[in-house]
């Protein structure tokens, strides 16, 4: 019943926002990488959003090649919104999680695989029973190329979430998007709290991208 029952506030609906970001000061507890730009040469990054940021990025610091994960926002109007603007619905932004890595040691294509696999794309505007607009399925991507990576892994597991019985997926895919940081109290998260609440929850559909990366 959520699936499109929460509608995304316009630009001119949103929040007003604020000229002044974020501070981001800590690199990141686990890697030792700075949360910010410069980053290695060669480095390639994306943004994805799963429902609850908080497991999200555990699932991706985890990776090997992955440098640096960074919770925050993307995809609405509001510029530099706080935590509760977005759990508000009034900013159109998805919680979402800055993936950077390293293409010579984890490819795009894995990393599909994995974004696809640990959650539920199906389920619009939620994930299990975190219900909002900031809880949908997204993938902001950097290029042409990326961009129809993403659409191409979507239309994979399709497949393979159809012949399983589930419905279309939902999954948000775009470019030219604006992540904004989250407080730090919200960066890794579940580093500092390991028992805290992670909402992730996979379908258990196995991805047929990434495997052969």
């Amino acid at each position: 019943m959520f699936r499109r029952s929460l509608p995304l506030p316009t630009a001119d609906q949103a929040l007003p926002g604020r000229d002044q970001p974020m501070p981001v000061v800590a690199p990141h507890r686990v890697t030792g990488q700075p949360l910010t730009p410069p980053w290695p040469s060669g480095s390639a990054s994306l943004l994805i959003g799963m429902g609850c940021f908080w497991g999200a990025e555990r699932l991706f610091w985890q990776l090997p090649g992955v440098l640096v994960t960074a919770v925050g926002y993307a995809g609405g109007h509001t510029p530099n919104p706080t935590y509760e603007e977005v759990c508000s619905g009034g900013t159109g932004h998805s919680e979402v999680v800055l993936v950077v890595y390293q293409p010579q040691q984890v490819s795009l294509m894995q990393l599909l695989a994995t974004f696809w696999e640990g959650h539920d794309p199906t389920q619009g505007m939620r994930q299990g029973n975190d219900v909002g607009t900031q809880y949908r399925s997204v993938l902001y991507l950097n290029n042409a190329d990326d961009l129809a990576a993403a659409e191409s892994s979507r239309d994979r597991y399709q497949q393979r979430l159809s012949a399983a019985g589930y419905g279309p997926i939902t999954t948000e895919i775009r470019s030219g998007v604006t992540f904004y940081y989250a407080e730090p109290e919200h960066q890794q998260y579940l580093d500092r709290y390991p028992n805290g609440y992670c909402g992730l929850a996979g379908t258990g559909v196995s991805c047929p991208v990434g495997l052969e990366a």
